[in-house]
């Protein structure tokens, strides 16, 4: 039988799971100062072709600001990134990836596709769509 009130257990421990896997894939890889859930920075800017500012990278990993600050603080550290300021006002600050960041591409690629693997299985590209969907729905309803 389902049981159809556990979903936020459910959602956690297959996080956990998730997490687990990349922690494993960048251990093996010798990747320091990198942890799963500074993943949507990374992807956002090695998406972008220069710098961008910091409230760009907030929208788009949908996170809070003070929790991506902390990513782009660590990232900065061991020298995956910079902050740049902006030269027209002074309450912007931009970030971009150094070299060593860009390096992160390939390994980057590999571990996105080999945790997609495990999530998806066998499912079908619909199957996957429509589960992304309904996990869209979910987490709608609890922004409402």
């Amino acid at each position: 039988m389902v049981d159809l009130d556990g979903i936020a257990g459910q959602i956690g421990r297959i996080r956990e799971k998730a997490n687990a896997l990349v922690e494993d894939e960048l251990k093996n890889r010798g990747l320091k100062g990198i942890v799963p859930a500074h993943g949507p920075v990374l992807a956002f800017l090695l998406q972008q072709r220069g710098p961008v500012p910091i409230r760009a990278v907030v929208e788009s990993v949908r996170r809070v600001k003070s929790t991506v600050t902390v990513t782009i603080g660590i990232l900065e550290k061991h020298g995956y990134l910079r902050k740049l300021p902006c030269e027209t006002d002074a309450r912007v600050t931009y970030v971009e990836l150094t070299a060593k960041g860009h390096r992160l591409r390939k390994d980057f690629d590999e571990i996105s596709q080999a945790l997609r693997n495990k999530l998806y299985g066998d499912m079908s590209q619909e199957e996957r769509e429509r589960l992304v969907r309904q996990l869209d729905e979910i987490e709608e309803n609890l922004s409402e």
